[in-house]
């Protein structure tokens, strides 16, 4: 009893104290198969509205231009392609009806579209930074959505829920507020398990077995459950809480902000990546692989150290100095990311080397070590 009431007590100190949220809406509660729901945009306008006059900022991560576009098209787009298009056609109407719902109470949004691109670019993406932060101090209300039109496969977040965490780092928000089809979180999902049990609260995502619980998604989008804990992970990383409710409760945003307990409360995790680890972590791609000894890998794992040139055994890719790279075992099995030291080709003629025989082979050297500590993410971090 004493755990619930210190849980409950958490999540209502923390929608108190929240002054930044985004709320996530995803294709499946804004559209019907006649395309968007302009009910449905309205009554989120309605809350959202009443609580920007309570002084929250607030930042709409949208879905539904996909979806709208392959209304008025009449088409269902399969290929990248057709879907960039329908983007092209849903996302001015999806914008359409945003500004006039919300103009209804004098409220004036800002349409921003991203791809990883402008995240993965430090200067881009503290030019978004600037620019969000500049809307908000405007009492303006950014609505957010991947810019389908122009972004092919290695560009994309893979859904907006992963997005919506992108989101949340950008902003530097205190809460994610994930609006869903479902009433939120299962311990099975209750479409073919009739005895999944409802989860009310999640303290440790990190260690749980999302794939377990997440078979199954939503019909209009391209994420599900699975893609919602995985981006709620990620916020949890950065210390950001996240609530997964549904969207079609009526008056689920304000009801949640009265302290009713609808939903499933993910808590922020203890240990919290800063700022530029989680940059590295989740907007950069790795230019290639670097496997290291068992020894090595423990001691990365456990012993919180630096990966050497003596711990290698095998480099892939062909990688500059700065490069982002995945760091294996033996197994190929992730060990982390990090910024290596070395290009490939260098690394390649010194790996199993000790510090000494390293300069010998390339000559006074500014790094001994190949991934620094402070420059690497732990796959037990991620």
């Amino acid at each position: 009893m004493s755990r619930d009431i210190d849980w409950r007590s958490r999540r209502r100190q923390a929608l108190e104290k929240a002054r930044r949220v985004v709320v996530k809406v995803g294709s499946a509660v804004l559209t019907t198969d006649k395309g968007l729901d302009p009910r449905v945009i309205n009554r989120l306008a309605d809350q959202m509205a009443a609580l920007h006059d309570r002084g929250l900022d607030l930042i709409l991560v949208t879905s539904g231009a996909v979806a709208a576009g392959r209304h008025v098209l009449g088409e269902d787009p399969a290929c990248m392609v057709h879907k960039q298009a329908a983007s092209a056609v849903g996302q001015s109407r999806l914008m359409h009806g945003y500004d006039e719902a919300f103009g209804r109470y004098g409220k004036i949004t800002a349409q921003i579209l991203l791809t990883r691109d402008d995240l993965r670019s430090r200067e881009r993406f503290l030019n978004a930074r600037n620019t969000m932060s500049r809307l908000l101090e405007w009492r303006v209300i950014p609505i957010v959505n991947e810019n389908d039109t122009v972004a092919v496969q290695e560009l994309k977040f893979g859904d907006n829920d992963a997005l919506s965490a992108m989101v949340a780092n950008l902003v530097e928000a205190d809460l994610v507020v994930n609006l869903t089809s479902a009433p939120g979180v299962f311990s099975d999902n209750p479409l073919t398990n009739p005895d999944a049990v409802f989860v009310p609260y999640i303290e440790d995502i990190a260690g749980m077995n999302l794939q377990t619980m997440c078979r199954g998604k939503t019909g209009a989008g391209t994420g599900g459950m699975l893609s919602k804990l995985m981006a709620a992970r990620r916020a949890a990383r950065r210390g950001v809480p996240t609530l997964i409710v549904s969207g079609k409760e009526k008056f689920a945003l304000e009801r949640i902000f009265n302290l009713e307990e609808l939903g499933t409360w993910i808590a922020p995790t203890g240990k919290m990546l800063t700022g530029r680890k989680f940059w590295l972590a989740y907007h950069l791609d790795p230019a290639g692989s670097i496997a290291v000894d068992a020894g090595a890998a423990r001691a990365l794992q456990t012993g919180g150290k630096s990966l050497l040139a003596a711990g290698v055994v095998r480099v892939e890719g062909n990688f500059g100095v700065g490069a982002l790279v995945s760091i294996v075992d033996l197994d190929d099995a992730s060990v982390g990311v990090g910024l290596t030291n070395f290009k490939a080709a260098d690394l390649r003629r010194i790996q199993g080397l000790s510090s000494v025989e390293i300069e010998k082979v390339l000559g006074p050297c500014p790094h001994s070590e190949v991934v620094h500590r402070d420059n690497m993410v732990l796959e037990s971090a991620l």
